[in-house]
């Protein structure tokens, strides 16, 4: 059965499938739109996208695409490890500007859900790291928007990895203090 574990903003959830072994290998039930349901999660997912870093110390993001299209995530490693991080940019939130990150990896089998309203990002661990995401939108250029993955107002806590293997884009992301996002918080 798969487990759904509240992190500490608790939109963002960290997602356990069971997965099942013997000596042929292993089952597991990755995505069950039931057991989300029964979690009142009730995203619809347009799309898988799938990414190959080479080098650990990658960092991909913190990317966000505005409203019509923006995304939910749900975050899996195929092989390798990522520390992946949902940063708060609903306006009115009590937790805007904060962050949650969480290790996902293969060998834990680990998924994080990222919910729209929020930018996200990842670092590689290890080398040759394959990360495959759900998105609930399909990509628009004219609407999408970064945030500095290493703004000292956020101040993520990424692991020491040495220097960071950017692309240009994200190097040249604008400072959160810069930011205006187009997300607000609703209660309830």
């Amino acid at each position: 059965m798969t487990q759904f574990n509240r992190l500490a903003i608790p939109d963002v959830v960290e997602v356990l499938p069971a997965k099942h072994g013997d000596h042929r290998g292993f089952f597991s039930e990755v995505f069950k739109q039931d057991a989300f349901a029964a979690e009142g999660i009730t995203i619809a997912w347009t799309q898988d996208n799938q990414s190959l870093s080479a080098t650990p110390g990658t960092v991909r993001g913190l990317h966000l695409q505005a409203p019509p299209y923006a995304q939910d995530k749900l975050v899996r490693v195929l092989r390798g490890a990522i520390f992946d991080v949902a940063v708060d940019i609903r306006q009115g939130s009590p937790s805007y500007g904060h962050w949650v990150g969480r290790e996902l990896s293969h060998d834990a089998w680990n998924q994080l859900l990222v919910p729209a309203g929020f930018a996200h990002g990842f670092m590689t661990l290890l080398p040759d790291t394959e990360v495959l995401y759900k998105v609930s939108a399909p990509y628009s250029r004219e609407s999408e928007m970064a945030i500095r993955w290493n703004d000292p107002d956020i101040g993520i806590d990424w692991p020491n990895m040495g220097d960071a293997v950017l692309s240009a884009k994200d190097a040249d992301a604008p400072l959160f203090r810069d930011f205006v996002s187009p997300f607000l918080f609703e209660v309830g």
